[in-house]
């Protein structure tokens, strides 16, 4: 009987991961006030729905910090601070003259 409750566990674990939707986007921005630092950056308190919201408040943003000469800007996908390493752990990132490149499923 307990066996066959672990089964049937398992097995729906696997398949509800399987049929899963796709991971929802959440892009964040890091403005490095000097671009030849890029140790030292300001993380936006919030998250952005797409790349191309996240670039065009990125560059909003140095225009209203008056840093649009020294700085640069990355986009971060689906970020999360890692207490280990004390620092964001992002999928991708992502540069103001980079684009997402995008795989083509073969379904």
């Amino acid at each position: 009987m307990v066996k066959n409750i672990f089964l049937v566990s398992t097995a729906a674990v696997l398949f509800t991961g399987c049929l899963g939707g796709a991971q929802e986007e959440k892009w964040t921005a890091f403005i490095y006030p000097d671009k030849d630092n890029t140790k030292r950056n300001m993380k936006s308190p919030m998250t952005f729905d797409t790349l191309e919201i996240c670039k065009e408040e990125s560059k909003k943003q140095l225009d209203i910090l008056g840093i649009t000469k020294t700085a640069t800007f990355k986009c971060g996908l689906n970020c999360e601070f890692h207490d280990g390493m004390k620092l964001e752990i992002c999928e991708k990132m992502i540069g103001p003259d980079e684009e997402l490149e995008i795989k083509e499923s073969k379904f």
